[in-house]
């Protein structure tokens, strides 16, 4: 009777494992990239505000501000695409783990509300980093191209 109720469990773990994680690892790569995406066009689509908040409110370590809002702006519109369609997902996961921990040390005063989301962020990106794309990235579709 229990090896009964242990093979139906079984099968209905790989079942789940089959069809939802890669749709959870979708997800996990999805929000982050829509936040961060967002954020770059927001740095974009006002420049002259960027460059003042990079002088006078954040506080990016060992970058002068100019360059730090170019690498900023160009870390948050390149990766998240990458990200989002899965090429090289450990790796840009990684670059934006390592982004959002400079931005959340770079500006002080996202530690009243953001920073939780932040820290949704920062998880998401782990999830990528350690269990990778999932079968829906384009990442699995490259590799299959060119090993067969």
């Amino acid at each position: 009777m229990i090896q009964k109720i242990l093979g139906i469990y079984d099968c209905a773990v790989a079942c789940l494992e089959k069809w939802l994680a890669p749709v959870v690892l979708l997800a996990v790569r999805v929000v982050p990239a829509i936040a961060f995406f967002k954020a770059g066009q927001t740095k974009i689509a006002s420049w002259d505000s960027t460059l003042y908040l990079f002088e006078e409110e954040y506080q990016v370590p060992f970058l002068p501000f100019e360059m730090a809002a170019y690498l900023g702006t160009a870390a948050e519109l390149i990766l998240p695409p990458l990200l989002l369609l899965g090429i090289f997902t450990r790796a840009t996961a990684g670059a934006l783990f390592l982004f959002n921990i400079v931005a959340v040390v770079s500006y002080p005063a996202i530690w009243g509300g953001g920073f939780y989301d932040h820290q949704l962020w920062g998880m998401m990106l782990l999830v990528s980093v350690i269990w990778g794309p999932g079968k829906l990235a384009a990442d699995n579709f490259i590799r299959g191209f060119f090993t067969k």
